[in-house]
């Protein structure tokens, strides 16, 4: 959600802005714009209403000049309607000091009648502006010290970068709340929100902290407190490569990202496994099997996709490892006052390790003493770090917007999770084995539908033009159904809902007629018989079934209208198969209805604000 990048160095600034916020797309942006600074104390600042292929037009005859350092922005519109007027950078009264910022400011409108009554003139309806008039307020030559001073009467979240025409060799950067990363380069300096926005020019990064700020110059830098307290940081090297944020022949990243999975569920559990014990490792949690022996209730807090893989997660703890598990919202978690019982354990979710509710939810948990636990994919990010401990589930970067990849990464960290507590507790050494096997085999199995994909664009064809859809499972197929339509809603802009089976007739049933088609996941399994029945009750009122079933099964086409078959699998893992032809399924009626796929409206990978 929003992006910042800022340079400072040699190079040609404009076209590093430019290609930094083009790495951000994905997040979701509504407006963008840019503010450079050149060594006789010039700026320009360029904003448009709209994407940044707009405002590289708009920068096109000034691509060339020399300017030396910049910051750029994306925004996803929260105070203030997206027109190029409240499209970041914000500036002072006398237009020398420039902002960006991500996050919000909750007591900017006090802010704000303080200092129009001091005589400040605004120019926008943002939280961010206020901001920039604070820092000119306190302005005396040097902006660090300004910038700490009316930072100290802010409340909220934020991810800034500053410049001042006053000091053209310099930017600060603050954080709190919201990721910033400064790029450490030769004779060049980089400030960003996402390290895919620098990741072509270094990869010698630092992870700023919560209410910590950079000073950066080219050949330079410094880190302090906002109470000017030095601070010694380490340097981290990125480990993804150019070609993971690269569409390599793909249409959109989230089809590179589906056909990705046989190799991103490899690498989830890669170096996991002990297949002569039948175990699990997973070294992160820092448990041993005492310490697993004494967990009494776990409780994952997630949002959106991650909450869909924490019911899958639930379903396995529960059946194999006999923990009892609540699935929580994150967002609700931090408001209602949860109990927290001693021996219980929490675990966060979350695909970025920003997401904002997430986040609140582990400090909320942590506050109460609970040991919390994060289960992300962006190293390095604020949840990992602020942990006692966690598994990475390593899908690499996921660019498109509606999550693919590290839903299946995080089922399969779940699932080595499950084995490994099943093993201490009460599973024999056979059955994780049997476990073990396969978790091994998912990688072909997943090939196996992929290879389907030009079967299941027909299906899309078919129904492209449906106006609702309805998915449904049973246990651990039923956070599927859940995934599966919110896959349809994001992206296709298609009314999609899921539900338990079983619950359809408590309602939903209402809604089923010879428009409506249903998707029912019928894969062979302890509750087969059953989801038999709610077919048959879907094709009496002449729903249209769209079954995932498992290969073999030719039950299944004497009822359904279509049937995409999955191969067997063990029923713990069969998520990770029947959700795959589902994202197909997604992503090719999004296509056919000419939806941009990769930043559908409205939407941001990571929501980094309530």
């Amino acid at each position: 959600m929003c992006g910042i990048i800022g340079y400072i160095g040699n190079k040609l600034v404009i076209d590093i802005l430019i290609d930094g916020l083009k790495r951000m797309e994905y997040r979701g942006y509504d407006s963008a714009g840019l503010t450079v600074l050149d060594k006789k104390d010039n700026q320009t600042t360029v904003k448009i209403s709209g994407k940044v292929k707009e405002l590289e037009k708009k920068c096109h005859p000034l691509i060339k000049n020399k300017y030396t350092c910049g910051i750029a922005h994306t925004r996803w519109a929260t105070h203030g309607e997206p027109t190029e007027i409240n499209a970041h950078p914000h500036s002072d009264c006398k237009n020398e000091i420039f902002v960006v910022h991500n996050g919000i400011i909750e007591n900017y409108r006090a802010l704000k009648e303080i200092l129009e009554k001091e005589g400040h003139k605004f120019k926008s309806q943002t939280d961010t502006e206020v901001i920039a008039h604070l820092i000119e307020k306190y302005y005396n030559g040097v902006l660090e010290d300004a910038v700490a001073k009316a930072l100290a009467l802010v409340e909220g979240a934020y991810g800034l970068a500053i410049l001042s025409i006053k000091e053209n060799n310099k930017i600060v950067a603050v954080r709190n709340g919201s990721p910033l990363i400064l790029g450490i380069g030769e004779k060049e300096m980089f400030i960003a929100s996402d390290v895919v926005s620098i990741i072509t020019h270094t990869k010698q990064v630092i992870y700023l902290d919560d209410k910590e700020m950079a000073i950066i110059t080219p050949t330079d830098y410094r880190i302090t407190t906002l109470f000017k307290e030095e601070v010694l940081k380490e340097v981290q090297e990125v480990t993804w490569s150019i070609e993971q944020i690269e569409k390599c022949g793909y249409d959109h990243f989230m089809l590179k990202e589906i056909f990705e999975q046989p190799l991103t569920i490899q690498d989830a559990y890669r170096g996991r496994l002990k297949p002569k014990e039948g175990d699990g490792r997973l070294n992160g949690l820092n448990m041993d099997k005492d310490a697993i022996h004494k967990i009494k209730r776990i409780i994952f807090v997630a949002c959106g996709t991650s909450w869909h893989a924490a019911m899958v997660g639930e379903c396995m703890l529960e059946e194999y490892a006999r923990i009892p598990v609540e699935v929580e919202y994150a967002s609700e978690f931090r408001y209602r006052n949860p109990l927290i019982p001693e021996d219980t354990i929490v675990f966060c979710i979350s695909q970025s390790g920003e997401t904002a509710d997430t986040l609140a939810a582990l400090r909320e948990a942590k506050s109460r003493g609970a040991r919390v636990l994060g289960i992300c994919n962006v190293v390095g990010s604020t949840i990992a770090r602020e942990s006692d401990g966690g598994v990475y589930i390593h899908a690499g970067p996921e660019i498109g917007v509606a999550s693919t990849k590290a839903f299946t990464s995080q089922i399969c960290a779940l699932a080595v999770m499950t084995l490994m507590f099943a093993r201490a507790r009460v599973m024999s050494i056979n059955q994780g084995k049997e476990i073990i096997n396969a978790l091994l085999s998912l990688p072909d199995k997943i090939k196996d539908i992929l290879n389907k994909a030009e079967e299941i664009k027909r299906i899309a064809c078919k129904f492209k033009n449906a106006n609702n859809f309805l998915y449904l499972g049973r246990g651990v197929n039923f956070p599927v159904a859940l995934e599966g339509a919110l896959k349809m809603k994001e992206i296709s802009y298609i009314h999609a809902e899921g539900y338990p089976a079983a619950e359809m007739k408590h309602g939903p049933i209402a809604l089923i007629d010879e428009n409506m088609p249903v998707v029912i996941i019928a894969t062979k399994d302890a509750v087969y018989d059953k989801i038999w029945s709610n077919i048959e009750e879907v094709v009496s009122r002449k729903g249209k079934v769209i079954a995932i079933g498992t290969e073999g099964d030719t039950q299944l086409s004497s009822k359904a209208e279509e049937v995409i078959y999955i191969p067997d699998i063990h029923p713990m893992l069969i998520p990770v198969l029947s959700v795959i032809p589902l994202q197909l399924l997604a992503y090719y009626t999004a296509v056919l209805r000419n939806c941009p796929v990769d930043q559908p409206r409205n939407l941001a990978k990571s929501v980094t604000v309530e």
